[in-house]
């Protein structure tokens, strides 16, 4: 999910310049727009780059998501897989991920795709093998307990992505810290800083994303 927090002309900036979304991801956006009822979950041009220039620069074999929605963050993410490559999403809104489908036929990565449908915390022990590259983009009262059912899927030296790490800045200013979700960016983010397993930094990017590093 998107929210921006950074000054806008500077993110307009940033969009001016940086390369442009493919047709296929123009058209996902659009029908993301019209067909869902919260289109702002949707990872925009500017974070998808982001995202496809990550995993391209780490070239990884396995990758993991957890919160598919329409698909934009999976097809950026799957064009830095290698040919025998494979990424596993997992989404609990089946409505929202056939959006997805037929532009993943389009970006030429459905078949590197694996797409799993329900309850994350019941699926992502399901799922196994180990990951070099991870991004959590779903509900983040769970953010936590992701984190720590994923933590020994990640390889060592492996890449893990958390998105709205500044959560539209309610974790900055704690006015409400004592929602569900707002209370589970904090914890997240607080266990992550204090985790001597990792290093991390939050990229100011859109609302904010986790980048962590496994040691």
């Amino acid at each position: 999910m998107n929210t921006k927090t950074t000054h806008p002309d500077y993110e307009k900036y940033a969009e001016l310049h940086t390369t442009p979304q493919a047709d296929y991801l123009h058209e996902l956006y659009r029908e993301t727009y019209l067909k869902t009822m919260y289109p702002r979950m949707l990872s925009g041009p500017l974070q998808g780059q982001f995202l496809k220039m990550i995993s391209m620069m780490i070239r990884p074999r396995r990758i993991l998501e957890i919160g598919t929605f329409t698909g934009y963050s999976t097809i950026n993410l799957a064009l830095g897989l290698p040919d025998d490559g494979v990424l596993h999403t997992i989404d609990s809104n089946a409505e929202s991920v056939e959006i997805g489908r037929k532009y993943f036929e389009k970006a030429g990565v459905s078949d590197k795709i694996k797409i799993h449908i329900g309850n994350a915390m019941q699926l992502l022990p399901e799922i196994d093998g180990m990951f070099d590259l991870i991004f959590i983009d779903a509900d983040k009262a769970h953010y936590l307990d992701y984190y720590l059912l994923v933590f020994d899927k990640l390889r060592s030296g492996g890449f893990l992505l958390a998105d709205n790490a500044f959560w539209d800045g309610k974790v900055i200013r704690k006015a409400s810290g004592n929602d569900p979700e707002t209370k589970g960016i904090i914890e997240f983010n607080e266990l992550v800083q204090n985790d001597s397993r990792v290093e991390n930094m939050i990229i100011p990017l859109r609302d904010g994303i986790m980048m962590v590093r496994k040691i």
